[in-house]
Parts: C-alpha cells; structure tokens; sequence
C-alpha cells in the first residue's frame, strides 16, 4: 500500500467513524475516557521504555534541548495525562447543548444545539502527550480524530495508542474514531492536508514552520497559533514584590512551552527597584539577558547581559533567554506589544484597576492577564480538562481550545406545519 492509499484509507475509516462518535452517549465516552486513563496506568512501564527509545534516538539526531524536553515521558506527565482524562469525565458533555431559543411570532420555535466538527486531522512535533489529550478532547466532544506526531516520538505515541485501543475496545465503541498514522514517512502529512473530503478541521501543534507550511499548502480550515511572544508588563502602581515572583515564574517555571514570558516591560518609575533583583535572580537560574539601553544603565552590578536587538523583541525563544525592555509607561507598553506580540498571552502587573481595564481592553490577545503569570495560559489550568492547542485566530476558537472549542452550532427550527 503507498503513503497515498494509506492515508486515504485511514480518512475513509475516520469519516465512516463520525456518525458512531456523534451519537455516542456522554456515559459511553466517559467510561472510554476512563478506560484509556486506566490502560495509560497499567502500561506505564512500557509507554516510559518507548519514550527512552525515542529519547535516545532524537538525542543522537541533534534534537535541541527544547524539543528534547518535550519530547520526554516523565512519571508526573503519565500522571498529568490521567488526570486531564479524569478531569474531561467530569466536564459537561458539549454535544446536544441547546441554547438562545426564540420563538417566532408564526409560533416556530427556534434554538441552537451543539454538534461535533466532524474529523480533525491532528498535526504535531514532539510532544507524545497531545496523543492523549486531542484523543481525549476529540471523543469526549464527539469527533473523530485522525494523530500524526511527528517521527521523533513514534515510538511513544505507539504505545500511547495502544492504550487508547484498548479504551475505546473496552468501553464498546468503534476504533476508527480514534486512528494513529503510524508511518513517518513525511509524505503522510502532505496526503493529509489535500484530504479535504475526509477531514473538516486540521490542528497542527509544533514550530512555526510546521504551522506555516500546514497553513500554506491545505484547504482544509486551520486551527492554529504561530507565536508565543508573551509580555508581562510591570506598572508603576505594581506590588513589588508581587511582580518579582510573578516575572520569575513566568520565565523559569519552564522554558520550551508557548505561554513563557519571552519579554519582560518595566515602567521608568519603578526599573531601578525591581530590575537589579530580578536580574540578579534570572542570571542565577541560567537565563541570559538581553536589554534596552537604559535597562543596562540600572541593572547595578549585573553585567551578564547582552544589548537587545530589533529582533530580541520578536523572538520566541523556547530558551532561558530574556528581553528586557523600559517603558515611559502603560501607553508605550501597549504600544510595543502591539508592534512585537503575537496574540498569544499577555500580562500586566498593577494595582490600578483603571490601568488593568485598559490593558485588559487594548491588548489583543487570546489571553490578557492581571497579577497572575502568563504561564496560567493553559487549559487544564482553565479548567478544560486538557487543551488541544492554543489558537490565536479569531475564528473559531480563541485561546486555550478545550470541548467546546470542538464543536459548532447548527439551528434547530421545530414547527407544527407552518409554510412560508
């Protein structure tokens, strides 16, 4: 069989396994989802044995340090995966949720009811745990889902699969909702993006160059973020002390993941009391600064730094790297995240509730935070249950995209034999 022939037959299995995913009941999907979390436990030994041959070979391959820490399978993570299953038991069922209902002066009653996209088609690098969370977020809203990881951690998303085959085996529904494309050969991402009449959504999850590519080359709609250049911006009117835990944590906390702070704003009144500590703390824990002019002039005996560039401002380092820039204030710090952002996660640290509604206002990202660090920026940390990517389009989902983010909206017009 060729790539071709292969993707298309996983396409045809997916498109077949909609209408069982569709009418599967919420105690159906739950116990599924149950039984997955509870395979993921039994087979715990063998999924962490295949992600250290994963690790092993992307290690010998020249995988950077980033990719590599996403790539790896820890006992907390297996944990994190049950947990985010659990946690989808446990969330209402999206599907047949109907809402705005009106009726009509002709007596037609009319609402909207909640129903599954169809197919997703799942692109990613690295990270094996999106296996688990966009099978899980896929069949709890009621869609199929076609996964291709990328070729670095086949061996892991092969063994996760297995699990989730178990699940769906165990709970009584049909497999082909859920379907692992087990080649790595590169071909099959490019079948899949030309697979318009099989698959209604494509969500890809890795670096721009995937995302820009997958972006470039299908018809089908897109679900995607390309950027995660995130600020926090600390306020004159700011807690101190408040904003030094808040800007360690939103850049040390973890490094390769979208929501890091990759820049830190300072006003001018407040740069030479927070900033040489902060400094200080950041370049003990590894990360290299680079900074404005003036930020150099108050920074008080740190001298490992480097002078920012214009691309400093743009970068999405993935790295213990840091921007660091002084404004005149909250105007030239919205202006500059305006300029440099990418719609991701922005954060202001203020206790002027007038300047924090501003912020809040202006900002346009998928999410505007206040006093809290931006790597909250997460659906489990939402409350979703897990999240199958964050989208930074408009449409159709914004942030974080949990269950709901799944679904669509048909109407539903009940009439007792009204013509027009």
């Amino acid at each position: 069989m060729t790539v071709k022939e292969y993707m298309r037959s996983l396409g045809i299995t997916a498109k077949a396994a909609t209408a069982a995913a569709c009418r599967a009941s919420t105690a159906e999907k739950n116990t599924a989802l149950q039984a997955i979390a509870n395979a993921i436990r039994t087979h715990s030994d063998t999924i962490v044995a295949a992600n250290s041959k994963d690790l092993k070979r992307a290690a010998a391959a020249g995988l950077d340090a980033a990719s590599l820490d996403r790539l790896a399978l820890k006992e907390q993570t297996l944990s994190d995966m049950t947990c985010g299953l659990e946690q989808m038991v446990d969330l209402p069922d999206p599907v047949g949720q109907m809402s705005d209902p009106v009726v009509r002066p002709n007596g037609l009653r009319i609402s909207k009811m909640r129903v599954p996209i169809g197919v997703i088609g799942m692109i990613y690098e690295s990270r094996p745990n999106v296996t688990i969370d966009a099978a899980g977020l896929c069949l709890k809203s009621g869609n199929a889902v076609i996964l291709r990881g990328g070729s670095e951690s086949i061996e892991s998303n092969r063994a996760l699969y297995q699990c989730i085959y178990e699940g769906l085996q165990e709970s009584g529904l049909d497999t082909g909702i859920i379907q692992l494309v087990e080649t790595i050969d590169r071909q099959a991402v490019g079948e899949l993006l030309k697979m318009s009449e099989y698959v209604d959504l494509i969500i890809p999850r890795g670096g721009k160059s995937l995302i820009q590519r997958i972006s470039d080359e299908t018809r089908i709609a897109v679900l995607k973020h390309l950027d995660g250049v995130c600020h926090v911006f600390i306020d004159a009117e700011a807690d101190l002390a408040s904003a030094y835990s808040i800007a360690m944590n939103a850049k040390t906390q973890r490094y390769a993941t979208c929501n890091t702070m990759e820049t830190l704003l300072v006003d001018r009144e407040v740069a030479a009391r927070v900033l040489p500590d902060l400094a200080h703390a950041l370049c003990g824990e590894g990360v290299e600064l680079r900074v404005c002019k003036e930020t150099a002039s108050v920074l008080n005996g740190v001298t490992d730094y480097v002078e920012a560039t214009d691309a400093d401002w743009r970068e999405e380092y993935n790295a213990p790297i840091l921007s660091i820039k002084i404004c005149a204030g909250l105007e030239e710090a919205i202006q500059h995240i305006g300029k440099y952002g990418s719609n991701h996660t922005d954060a202001i640290v203020t206790e002027n509730a007038g300047k924090a509604d501003r912020f809040l206002r202006e900002i346009d990202s998928s999410s505007v935070m206040v006093n809290t660090s931006t790597r909250f920026a997460d659906g489990f940390e939402y409350g979703l249950g897990a999240e199958i990517g964050i989208s930074t389009d408009k449409l159709h989902a914004r942030g974080p995209v949990g269950l709901e983010g799944l679904t669509s909206q048909k109407f539903i017009v009940r009439g007792e034999g009204q013509i027009r």
